[in-house]
């Protein structure tokens, strides 16, 4: 497969509320800079940033990766620059497939745990609120694979570019 043509500028931002499971904010870190995009972390953290399961999980990638961390959301909002929100939620009105990416876009998932507040969905107009399909009776799949499952579908839209 071709590699995609680094560029200046985020394709995407990606913004993790509250993650609680520190591999799975490294595999997410590994994940954005391979892909080219920013990673928000919204505050409060589950784990210490530079704890050893996030640099494993992580490798040496965190170096490369664009990594912000906010102290809460209007914060990451604020720096944001008014990109458009998806939200990815067990709750979405609609599977994430169904969605048109663009570039600068910001996918948002919330804690492992607890998943999103309230007060953040209502940020998100309904028609930007996804899911990803599943069986029914089963409650969430991995984080990371959640991220790696979006990201890659809205990259793909966008020719990979």
């Amino acid at each position: 497969m071709p590699q995609a043509a680094e560029s200046p500028k985020a394709m995407f931002h990606i913004v993790l509320a509250q993650p609680q499971i520190p591999p799975n904010t490294g595999n997410i870190i590994r994940l954005c800079a391979n892909t080219g995009c920013t990673l928000h972390l919204v505050k409060p953290l589950g784990f210490e940033l530079a704890g050893k399961a996030v640099r494993r999980a992580g490798l040496d990638y965190r170096e490369v990766a664009r990594l912000s961390v906010h102290a809460d959301f209007p914060a990451c909002l604020q720096a944001l620059h008014g990109a458009r929100l998806f939200s990815i939620e067990t709750s979405g009105s609609r599977p994430y497939s169904e969605a048109a990416f663009a570039p600068g876009d910001a996918l948002l998932f919330g804690s492992e745990t607890h998943g999103l507040a309230a007060p953040v969905l209502r940020e998100i107009p309904r028609e930007r609120q996804l899911c990803i399909p599943m069986r029914s009776g089963n409650r969430s799949l991995n984080l990371a694979n959640t991220v790696a499952l979006v990201l890659y579908e809205a990259w793909r839209q966008n020719g990979f570019a």
